[in-house]
């Protein structure tokens, strides 16, 4: 026999269930159904479900079939009307079989805690996993610890070493006892831990805030769920929000229904087990935006102490602190920020109900089951989850993300130190800030400095231009004083040639009473800036001396000697000034004609 796809849905007063049944005869088919009892049959498929609420036949029962779609629609009553059946999205434990009637079950769990009342066990299936029984060299068997979901497994990492190497990270978990795996874990985490990996993502998270802002399907239908509670006060199934593929659908009816007998502490152990497992999840949901690749599987195993390392939590805190140590650890974002977002993600999740948990253990099962080889995951947790999550009521779930609601995890809890480290970082950025800001001044005062010595540069070479301009000036004036002098020169020349009228050397017409004899050396003005009225002055103060002293003919030896003496006090300081002129460039040239002062001399020492 085949069993169809189905969906169940409800409103107030019916149930509806849908059958997919193609190439079935339509024309020979059976419904029957009783209380929590349905069954339905069309050659060659069969259909049984357990109901989790009671129908009723009552006359207003209708069924219909849609020849193109291959569908039958069938509305039953209820016995109640305005009863909610809940876990009408749980499909494999509705296709579980009813409980026999006929006597006791075969194994029944005596004192149940209150607690744990919706953990009813089903008829014990002994058609579990066997293996042949093999003779042991030694009088006793070595001690082997348990694992796997609700620590039901052992020995099967003995018989598949070589395939597992690879899925965890725990070397023979058959023989190590769970306190001696959390120390291990411990010790690896400390190994693997990286300050500069850490540091560079808390500085440079552009790409993890871009991620940070992904938003997953459960937080669309967490706002929906919370919108609809506030306006009408009342709880509501949360398959409303969350909806199943048919290909998830498909994963849920390939499913074999189990029973699981767990005592408390294994319940207690799958609970917290199911957190660590949806908070790597969440992780791995996030930092891909929702988009799978091959990476996926190694994330959710790697960040889950459960999967990779078989780890058994004692409580909330503990799982939180090994998420978080782990998240720091190995993946390519490490950043606690994704932490935070993980953990409020689950919280949302968990807040949503059992179909939204099926729904991520679904996905899960997706992704190990396209790995290889973390497939044996499925086979040692993923898919136990999904179908016990089925029977676990929703209340145990909202009790669940209240207590991990009220649990805290700071970056102190981790064990790295990493608000030291962050600490530290944070000085020595702000030392190379400074560094890098007084290097920066130091450049703007170096042009600065730059640009004042290119000015005092300029400003010296435009002085010093200036100056040259007004050398060059000074130089054209000078010349042409010069050559005015000269020309007085040649003027005063003639003027004393002339009037000579007889041997001693006496003008004509000349005043000789009122010249003294001056024993003074000629000064010539070296300032560049005198006027030519001084010099003609001096000129003229020169002459007169000489002309006075060729009237007197006694003391000509002694007038010639003198005049030979300024002449050459001229000449010494004109070769001064000339060596001058590379250096200031203004000096006052004394003309190279012949004096005629001397001349006159000459004559009268002849004429004696």
């Amino acid at each position: 026999m085949i069993t169809p796809a189905f969906e169940l849905t409800q409103d107030p007063d019916f149930l509806t269930i849908i059958i997919k049944v193609p190439y079935a005869r339509a024309s020979e088919f059976d419904v029957y159904f009783e209380g929590e009892d349905f069954k339905f049959y069309a050659k060659p498929y069969f259909l049984r479900l357990t109901l989790p609420g009671r129908i009723v036949e009552d006359g207003r029962e209708k069924a219909s079939y849609n020849t193109d779609k291959g569908t039958f629609t069938i509305r039953l009553p209820k016995e109640i009307p305005g009863q909610y059946f809940e876990g009408l999205d749980m499909l494999t434990s509705l296709l579980a079989p009813n409980k026999s009637r006929s006597g006791k079950p075969l194994v029944e769990e005596i004192a149940a805690s209150a607690d744990f009342s919706e953990e009813e066990e089903e008829e014990f299936d002994w058609q579990i996993e066997q293996t042949p029984y093999k003779e042991s060299a030694e009088s006793t068997l070595p001690l082997q610890y348990r694992y796997g979901f609700g620590n039901l497994r052992s020995g099967v990492f003995q018989r598949l070493q070589d395939e597992l190497s690879d899925v965890i990270d725990i070397k023979d978990p058959d023989q190590t006892p769970v306190d001696e795996r959390r120390m291990k874990r411990l010790a690896a985490e400390a190994a693997k831990f990286e300050p500069d990996h850490y540091l560079a993502d808390f500085f440079e998270d552009e790409a993890i805030q871009h991620v940070l802002k992904y938003k997953p399907w459960w937080v669309d239908a967490h706002k929906k769920m919370t919108t609809y509670k506030g306006e009408s006060h009342q709880d509501h199934d949360t398959h409303t929000f969350v909806v199943f593929s048919e290909e998830e659908k498909e994963q849920l009816r390939k499913f074999t229904n189990k029973s699981y007998l767990l005592d408390k502490r294994s319940r207690h152990h799958v609970y917290l087990g199911l957190i660590d497992i949806l908070l790597a999840y969440c992780y791995e949901i996030c930092v891909n935006e929702g988009d799978k690749n091959v990476e996926s599987s190694w994330n959710v195993r790697k960040l889950s102490a459960t999967l990779c390392w078989l780890e058994s939590f004692t409580s909330i805190h503990d799982v939180l602190v090994s998420f978080g140590r782990r998240v720091l650890c190995y993946p390519l974002h490490r950043h606690f920020g994704l932490v935070t977002r993980a953990f409020n993600d689950t919280i949302m999740i968990l807040q949503l109900g059992k179909a939204a948990v099926l729904k991520c253990l679904l996905d899960i099962h997706k992704i190990f089951m396209e790995s290889d080889p973390a497939y044996i995951l499925n086979d040692l947790f993923i898919t136990d989850y999904c179908i016990w999550i089925q029977k676990t009521k929703s209340k145990k779930l909202a009790a669940l993300s209240e207590s991990l609601q009220k649990t805290t995890l700071t970056k102190s809890h981790i064990g790295f130190e990493l608000e030291e480290l962050e600490a530290a970082a944070v000085l020595v950025q702000e030392e190379e800030r400074m560094l890098k800001a007084a290097g920066t001044v130091s450049k703007q005062q170096l042009p600065s400095s730059e640009s004042e010595t290119s000015e005092s540069e300029e400003s010296s070479s435009t002085s010093s231009s200036e100056t040259e301009g007004s050398d060059s000036d000074e130089r054209e004036s000078s010349t042409s004083e010069d050559g005015k002098i000269n020309s007085l020169q040649g003027m005063l020349q003639e003027e004393r040639t002339a009037p000579l009228i007889d041997c001693n050397g006496l003008r004509q017409g000349t005043n000789t009473s009122t010249f003294e004899v001056s024993d003074e050396k000629p000064k010539v003005s070296l300032q560049p800036t005198s006027v030519p009225g001084k010099l003609i002055e001096e000129l003229e103060k020169q002459m007169h001396t000489a002309i006075r002293l060729s009237e007197q003919p006694e003391g000509l030896a002694t007038a010639s000697c003198v005049l030979q003496e300024q002449e050459e006090n001229r000449v010494s300081e004109r070769d001064r000034f000339s060596k001058d002129t590379t250096g200031k460039g203004n000096f006052l040239e004394v003309s190279s004609k012949t004096n005629p002062l001397l001349f006159i001399c000459s004559t009268n020492e002849d004429e004696n």
